[in-house]
């Protein structure tokens, strides 16, 4: 089975996901919902989101994220 559903702690700040995950939309880190929240409140958040959504467009499934700088 895949890393992102067995590992136990937040790739961000180690907390645990026992509460729910979800992966990064800057890279692969699979995070926890209050990292995520962070992430939503960033100025970037849009372009990374808009940059997802496009490669989707595009058939690519598997995007690694605009591989910004985690705040």
């Amino acid at each position: 089975m895949d890393r992102f559903f067995t590992q136990k702690t937040c790739d961000r700040c180690g907390e645990s996901l026992k509460e729910g995950r979800i992966m990064s939309m800057y890279n692969e880190d699979c995070i926890c919902l209050s990292c995520k929240e962070k992430e939503r409140k960033r100025s970037d958040y849009k372009e990374a989101v808009e940059a997802e959504y496009e490669e989707v467009k595009r058939g690519n499934y598997n995007y690694k994220g605009i591989k910004g700088k985690t705040k």
